[in-house]
């Protein structure tokens, strides 16, 4: 279960409450909502948490004494104890709204062995035993997980613990060992026992919880992060529970150098996302409009073309183009030529219910030698350039289409050998920048986001029929998933 309470990488230990500011939720640029499907496709995993929790708790050694009829007072000690044959019959999740999420795990069967000695006797005969022994139980584990916030962020608090033993059975090893023995057990030291395991049980839980949660915490900073830009994921409000689902809602500042312009006018409310799928994210417009701003200081929005690149790009079938083409590159050696094109100035993001509007001024310069002479010629211009784009992912990679674009040739010089007036040169840079040059740059933009996501472990998980919806000033990821199985796994092999 704790796989599902942290999946939208927002759990941290509880060490210090979180002071809301009445315009905070105002704030909200990302929003993470996992639905009661999900709980139950994640809740598959609980045994392996709880087997953990199990094996990773230290017990104590027992001490104590009683007083025996016949035998005056008897001092005990169990001691070395050690838990095997840990099986889990099944377990269930429940989200309670306004309140926590509950989760019940039934029938778990565990071994405990160690070694029990005791002594008893006056101080004249004192007589002392040391015999190995072996405990078989079976115990319901119920645990009521609050969800708060702490260090602004999302916390888990599983204090609400519960173990509900249906077995505990001694036995003892050793040829010597007295009837009564098993009797004080079962009367008295099961007592304290029970205690002390239910103790360090549900210690050891919310330990492992919150280890899981700094762990897929650094997950979530770090797919969020690349070299000097990151975000924010700090809390707008307290976390929601309801019937159907868990939400978290946080700033999404981008975090680069300094973090990005407090952002306080967020269009977020409940109502925007439903419940029909099991993992929604909202973004703001904001949130991505950052991003491009950083990536534009980061030095990001730059591209090379080689000669061979470039002559793809101007490979057209119309005749008309073809002739322009001809004409204007004439005796030009484009297979050694190079092109740069950059970002002048931060793109714009809007984003409407027709796509993702990015509005950029580019400059492309393109140098490039005469086929029969060592001199250097060159197309340097200036455009606006406004593209309206939507986003899909399938078969792990992430697909770009163009939808629309508009562009605006503003400044162009030229030192190549052309009898082409610059009228003729503006109106074929519109037609190639328009019909082919835009998607040239969307053809490699989609492998090299690809890769980045990628190399934060997106391919590992199982996303079934992912969908991103665009709405006027924010936009919707919302998918369905199986179990991201090697994050448990690599959890489990790195910390415990």
């Amino acid at each position: 279960m704790w796989p599902m309470i942290f999946f939208c990488a927002c759990f941290l230990s509880i060490s210090s409450a979180c002071d809301f500011d009445p315009s905070s939720p105002l704030e909200t640029g990302i929003v993470c909502r996992v639905t009661k499907p999900a709980a139950l496709v994640l809740n598959e995993q609980t045994a392996q948490v709880i087997q953990a929790a199990f094996r990773h708790a230290s017990y104590p050694d027992i001490n104590g004494e009683k007083a025996i009829r016949f035998f005056g007072q008897v001092t005990y000690g169990l001691t070395n104890i050690q838990i095997s044959n840990l099986t889990i019959g099944s377990s269930e999740v429940e989200l309670r709204e306004d309140d926590a999420v509950y989760i019940m795990i039934k029938n778990v069967s565990a071994s405990f062995s160690g070694t029990l000695s005791y002594g008893y006797g006056a101080w004249f005969m004192k007589v002392g035993q040391t015999i190995d022994f072996e405990i078989d139980s079976s115990t319901d584990l119920q645990i009521n997980t609050k969800l708060t916030c702490g260090n602004n962020r999302v916390a888990a608090d599983t204090s609400d613990c519960y173990l509900t033993f249906h077995k505990l059975v001694l036995h003892l090893y050793g040829d010597k060992q007295p009837g009564w023995l098993k009797q004080l057990f079962t009367d008295f030291i099961s007592f304290t026992l029970k205690l002390v395991l239910k103790r360090q049980i549900c210690k050891e839980i919310n330990y492992v919880a919150n280890l899981l949660a700094d762990f897929i915490q650094d997950k979530a900073e770090d797919f969020l992060r690349d070299g000097d830009i990151g975000v924010d994921i700090s809390v707008t409000s307290f976390p929601v529970i309801k019937a159907g689902y868990m939400e978290s809602r946080h700033k999404g500042a981008v975090l680069y150098r300094k973090p990005s312009d407090i952002f306080n006018s967020s269009l977020y409310t409940p109502s925007l996302l439903s419940e029909n799928r099991m993992l929604y994210f909202w973004f703001s417009e904001h949130v991505l409009n950052s991003m491009a701003q950083a990536s534009f200081f980061d030095g990001r929005l730059e591209l090379k073309l080689t000669g061979s690149e470039l002559k793809d790009i101007l490979k057209d079938d119309d005749t008309e183009s073809h002739e322009a083409n001809q004409k204007i590159f004439h005796g030009l050696s484009l297979s050694n030529s190079v092109t740069k094109i950059w970002s002048l100035t931060p793109p714009e993001i809007r984003i409407t219910p027709e796509g993702t509007i990015v509005t950029s001024s580019v400059a492309v310069q393109l140098n490039s030698t005469l086929s029969t002479e060592s001199q250097v010629v060159g197309l340097y211009f200036e455009t606006d350039v406004t593209a309206t784009v939507k986003a899909s992912y399938a078969d792990k990679k992430l697909i770009l289409n163009l939808s629309d674009s508009i562009v605006h040739i503003k400044t162009c010089t030229s030192s190549l050998q052309t009898s082409a007036k610059e009228k003729e040169i503006r109106q074929f840079l519109h037609k190639t920048i328009s019909l082919y040059g835009i998607a040239a740059v969307m053809k490699r933009m989609e492998p090299a986001l690809t890769s980045l996501m990628n190399s934060k472990g997106l391919n590992l998980f199982d996303i079934i029929n992912p969908e991103i919806i665009h709405h006027k000033g924010y936009l919707i990821v919302q998918l369905d998933f199986g179990f991201p199985h090697h994050l448990l796994v690599d959890f489990l092999k790195k910390a415990l």
